[in-house]
């Protein structure tokens, strides 16, 4: 059976752009798509009460957005198969679960009850943190979200040598026929000691020597897997967090490792994965790799054991 493509609906505007986003790249893939809406009207909400003010109840309004939202899938993409599911539920923690057997998670940059100047909806930054699967985010201008730019870029971290997030690229790239720019930011160390034995000569040259490295053998593996996709490279020094950004301006999709850690308020993103979803001028796919879930998952068993701090 096919993974579906999983798209969180709930009627308002980025659910609709992040709707008519995941029905294209349905197309790209060849995957079903499962337009899920969920939230918790059956506890804050008497229908009896809803009757009376002359007004549909929870169960009634979510099931209209998902059907309107059927038929605009329908519209766009008539050979996209999509099902439409409702949940009195919360919406992360459905989203949460639909993602253990999807391709993928697509959200809007927020929902229907997010302060319309908010950079990224809760439950959209909450998915992304912890979704066992790829989440895109569909945020950006009408340039990046429409895909007019034809590239997809990928921001290589230090644990991208064969990962996930590169792979994904990669798959991405091929499925929309375009090239992909694989970026790795550097920055010289603001003090370093001058007697270092591999600094001699333009000590700035060294680091970026050592990204253009970590570039090729990130790259390496999978490249060989995706002879047909071709691969810009590109090293450039400045912060991690911004180095993408600038580029995000020409792409199409953003593809980042997910990097997450555990902490007091559960799973969340690196510094670098919260500046893209937030600011980033193209949709943003987040990308866990099992590798690293692994890692973080016995971490957090150790620290509710008490056997590490």
């Amino acid at each position: 059976m096919v993974s579906p493509l999983v798209v969180g609906v709930d009627g308002s505007e980025p659910s609709l752009s992040a709707t008519d986003w995941a029905a294209d790249e349905a197309v790209r893939h060849g995957v079903p798509l499962r337009l899920v809406h969920a939230s918790m009207w059956e506890r804050y909400e008497r229908p009896a009460l809803a009757v009376t003010l002359g007004r549909p109840d929870g169960r009634v309004l979510a099931e209209n957005i998902v059907a309107t939202a059927a038929e605009r899938v329908r519209r766009r993409t008539p050979d996209v198969r999509a099902i439409t599911e409702v949940l009195a539920e919360d919406p992360v923690g459905a989203l949460l679960r639909a993602g253990r057997d999807a391709f993928a998670l697509i959200t809007g940059v927020r929902g229907r009850g997010e302060i319309a100047g908010l950079l990224l909806g809760s439950v959209s930054l909450a998915v992304a943190a912890g979704a066992q699967c790829p989440v895109t985010v569909v945020r950006g201008d009408a340039a990046g979200i429409a895909g007019t730019h034809e590239r997809v870029l990928l921001a290589i971290g230090d644990a991208d040598v064969d990962s996930a997030a590169v792979r994904f690229a990669f798959r991405e790239a091929r499925a929309r026929g375009c090239p992909f720019e694989a970026v790795r930011a550097w920055r010289r160390p603001a003090h370093e000691p001058t007697d270092h034995p591999l600094l001699a000569g333009d000590p700035s040259r060294y680091y970026e020597d050592q990204a253009a490295v970590l570039l090729e053998e990130a790259l390496r593996a999978p490249e060989r897997a995706y002879p047909d996709v071709r691969v810009l490279r590109a090293t450039a020094e400045g912060p991690a967090r911004k180095v993408p950004l600038t580029r995000s301006e020409a792409a199409d999709i953003l593809v980042v490792g997910a990097r997450r850690r555990h902490s007091r308020l559960g799973m969340q993103l690196s510094r670098v994965g919260h500046t893209l979803l937030h600011h980033a001028a193209c949709p943003v796919a987040v990308v866990p790799d099992a590798r690293e879930e692994q890692t973080a998952g016995q971490a957090a068993h150790r620290t509710a054991d008490g056997t590490s701090s």
